[in-house]
């Protein structure tokens, strides 16, 4: 591996650039090297992939394993604190984002007909009346209000349970260990305590669902006999925590961004046509999943540069969609690009099964707020908002907003 004085050692994360942009180091790298050596901080070293088609050649190529028991995350968030793997993990049943054809394939299509197009459309009327009724609450509140807690995480919580049959009354049991569990600096006991919790409430919940099945996914999966109970819980796990984590994240910091664009807010209030692209646009612009992990199963020529069988590789999505060679000014915020193309939600065979069902219910709550709070604005100073720069999912704890008049 040939390395200079510039290899970085550990991530880049600080968003020193601004509460929307890549950090600067991560930007310099992709234009100087976009497949970089990297040092872990444990000084195992590495790859770091930031440009833009080197990260879809490489998500596109099962050379690339995401299984965690061949390769080990040398700490790459470099927190205090974290401790360092000092071997691979083992594989988690069911938790088919960590596996690799063709038993990834083999969950995969137990679920793919439950996501398919055709499928959300059907189910996008009542998305939209899931996020009206919860701007109808939040229009009762006087302001101001955390968009957060009162319209951002409780959409896509609401359209989830009710999708895979999860109780929403029990919303207070995986949400606060959903977010603990992709907390960046804390102790592995702690990860795996809130990992313990999620898992013990979803066993349960799936136990019950194979005894007695309901008209909902997880009772759909529970049917069948070739999943076990602890594969299902994977499935659970791992479609709950995605299902509500990203796209409330992406309401929120969404809002952020169009309320700091406010020439793009105003285009955006005055043509409901343009929230599609507008959608497409912030999922590329924001890349609230930004980190991925690879592992080389063999020597592989990328980007120019040879990754050495074994290494661990790490993705940068924001960066790669923020990559000039691909978008034009890419740093602007532009809701007339045609985003599409953008790898928020991957790419290759782990490509986000609910992709979809997000760009629906973002849909539904960009186009919803924006017309029901025409007046929507910051509660706080823009530098005084909470930015979830801890957490392994980007966004914001909480978005303090108010308004002067609401409208239907």
């Amino acid at each position: 591996m040939s390395q200079t004085a510039s290899t970085p050692r550990g991530l880049p994360l600080t968003r020193d650039a601004g509460p929307f942009d890549p950090p600067r180091d991560l930007t310099r790298l992709r234009e100087t090297r976009p497949v970089s050596p990297m040092v872990f901080p444990d000084g195992h070293e590495g790859w770091l992939v930031t440009g833009y088609d080197a990260v879809r050649k490489l998500m596109a190529d099962t050379r690339f394993s995401s299984r965690q028991d061949i390769g080990i995350v040398h700490a790459a968030y470099e927190t205090p604190g974290m401790p360092v793997p000092t071997e691979p993990s083992p594989q988690v049943p069911g938790l088919f984002i960590a596996m690799d054809p063709p038993e990834h394939t083999r969950l995969r299509r137990k679920l793919t007909g439950a996501f398919t197009v055709r499928r959300m459309k059907q189910l996008e009327e009542h998305i939209i009346d899931i996020a009206e009724r919860q701007l109808d609450a939040m229009a009762r509140l006087t302001p101001p209000v955390d968009l957060v807690k009162e319209f951002a995480l409780p959409v896509p919580s609401l359209v989830i349970c009710e999708l895979l049959g999860v109780p929403y009354t029990d919303r207070e049991t995986f949400q606060v260990n959903s977010a603990q569990f992709l907390v960046r600096d804390q102790s592995l006991e702690e990860k795996m305590a809130a990992y313990g919790a999620m898992t013990a409430y979803l066993a349960e919940l799936v136990t019950g669902k194979r005894a007695e099945p309901g008209d909902d996914l997880l009772s759909d999966l529970a049917r069948d006999a070739d999943l076990s109970i602890e594969e299902l819980v994977g499935i659970a796990f791992l479609l709950l925590l995605a299902g509500h984590e990203t796209t409330a994240n992406m309401l929120a910091l969404g809002t952020f961004a169009l309320l700091e664009h406010p020439e793009q807010l105003a285009e955006l209030r005055a043509d409901v046509d343009l929230v599609p692209d507008a959608v497409e646009e912030l999922m590329r612009y924001l890349s609230v999943a930004d980190i991925f992990y690879r592992y080389a199963t063999e020597d592989i020529e990328l980007g120019g540069e040879t990754i050495g069988k074994g290494s661990t590789v790490v993705v940068s999505l924001l960066a790669a969609n923020r990559d000039p060679q691909r978008f034009d000014d890419p740093d602007a915020l532009d809701i007339h690009r045609k985003a599409r193309g953008h790898l928020s939600f991957g790419h290759g065979v782990h490509q986000c099964l609910g992709q979809q069902l997000a760009r629906i219910e973002m849909r539904a709550g960009f186009a919803g707020l924006l017309r029901r709070f025409p007046t929507l604005e910051l509660a706080i100073p823009a530098g005084e908002v909470k930015l979830r720069t801890d957490m392994n999912i980007y966004g914001v704890h909480e978005l303090q907003v108010t308004w002067t008049e609401t409208a239907r």
